[in-house]
């Protein structure tokens, strides 16, 4: 009985949780949680805990910096048969941003003080009582062999431990992983025999849509992606890497783009899939608004936000410039310099209703003037620089 009570309360322990407590700030984590956390039923006891699976890595996980990570690590608690493994750990937590960050390996650290050591909750000796918690050998392969499987399609031990009784040689690796030559368009070639091709304007994406951070749209892949050596004539470059072939074999090709575009409506295909190799986005085509000389060089983001999804957004100009007056809107900027008998004067006197991609309107203060006839001040020269002077 006092087993029982002591494993209970060793439970609720590492949760965090104690029993009674209701809905308050936990004293470990400085949040407040409530007890059904932990607990299945509203009146838990010690006889009938109803307890549920350790929620530990739902509630918080560590968060390091990449520049702290060590660059290389000696794996050799199980050492016996092999010499231990020097693993290079900054080069797989460099890349482990597109593949689920810190929390691959060190899936149950909930602690931000220090990483835990596998052996902290996998046991040394080969133990299968519970098969859902693996021994320290099986933690260390289920985690690594995956991928090496995967990409170099071999499993022999020798690919990463060196026997014993051969002189233990040290491994050297890069210090950082190689820069990834980002394209400016990738083409896929696809199974669809009405629109084969698919045109994916990379660059337009990471700098135009705003999509600077890599893990945005790669952050479930692994080195496979670019490593499998089974995928060599899948994947081709021209034009000196900025143009990228894929064949997409997969059947799920839309897992992707479909966080942002509707790849639901089947009535929509034709937009992504061609019978060739598709031109650019071009904002008049698709919108009815063509961008001028002050909006083609701003990011989507600029007008339509971080939605996944831009939206149709309102074309009157006083929908984004309602707080522009003559304090604080340089009006030289566009290449007309206002003259003292205009420069003080508000934006609807010349652009009623603030259209200011409209024709200026002149009759309302003069009987006898129009523009561009008549100009209310001097036009500006453009510098090579693209400054008006």
């Amino acid at each position: 009985m006092k087993k029982g009570i002591f494993l209970v309360f060793a439970f609720l322990f590492l949760c965090g949780i104690s029993l009674g407590q209701t809905k308050s700030k936990h004293p470990v984590l400085k949040k407040n949680l409530s007890c059904n956390l932990c607990h299945i039923c509203k009146t838990p006891t010690i006889e009938n805990p109803c307890l549920i699976p350790c929620p530990r890595e739902k509630i918080a996980k560590a968060k390091f910096k990449l520049k702290d990570a060590p660059r290389e690590i000696l794996i050799d608690p199980l050492e016996k048969k092999y010499y231990g493994v020097d693993f290079p750990h900054y080069l797989h937590a460099q890349m482990a941003v597109m593949s689920g960050g810190c929390g691959t390996c060190h899936h149950y650290n909930t602690t931000t003080l220090e990483i835990l050591s596998c052996d902290n909750c996998h046991s040394k000796e080969r133990k299968r009582a519970d098969v859902s918690k693996p021994d320290l050998k099986g933690a260390y392969h289920q985690l690594c062999i995956t991928c090496h499987r995967a990409w170099s399609r071999k499993t022999e031990c020798v690919s990463c431990h060196l026997p014993k009784g051969e002189k233990p040689v040290k491994k050297t690796y890069p210090k950082e992983h190689p820069k990834i030559a980002k394209p400016d368009k990738v083409i896929f070639k696809t199974l669809n025999d009405d629109g084969p091709v698919v045109t994916f304007y990379h660059k337009d994406h990471n700098e135009l849509y705003g999509f600077t951070n890599c893990s945005t749209c790669h952050k479930d892949e692994t080195c496979i992606a670019c490593h499998d050596v089974s995928k060599k004539d899948i994947v081709t470059r021209s034009d000196g890497g900025r143009v990228k072939t894929i064949v997409q074999k997969e059947e799920n090709g839309h897992a992707l783009c479909g966080k942002c575009h509707d790849t639901e409506d089947f009535s929509k295909c034709n937009d992504c899939h061609k019978k060739e190799e598709a031109a650019p986005f071009n904002h008049k085509k698709v919108t009815g608004w063509a961008l001028g000389k002050f909006h083609s060089n701003l990011k989507c983001i600029a007008c339509h936000g971080y939605a996944k999804q831009f939206s149709k957004q309102n074309k009157d100009c006083s929908a984004c410039h309602s707080k522009w007056n003559p304090d604080n809107f340089n009006h030289a900027v566009t290449g007309l310099k206002l003259d003292e008998n205009h420069s003080g004067n508000d934006c609807e006197s010349c652009h009623p209703d603030r259209q200011f991609n409209k024709t200026p309107v002149c009759s309302d203060c003069h009987d006898k003037k129009s523009f561009p006839k008549d100009v209310p001040g001097k036009y500006l020269k453009r510098s090579a620089g693209k400054k008006w002077h």
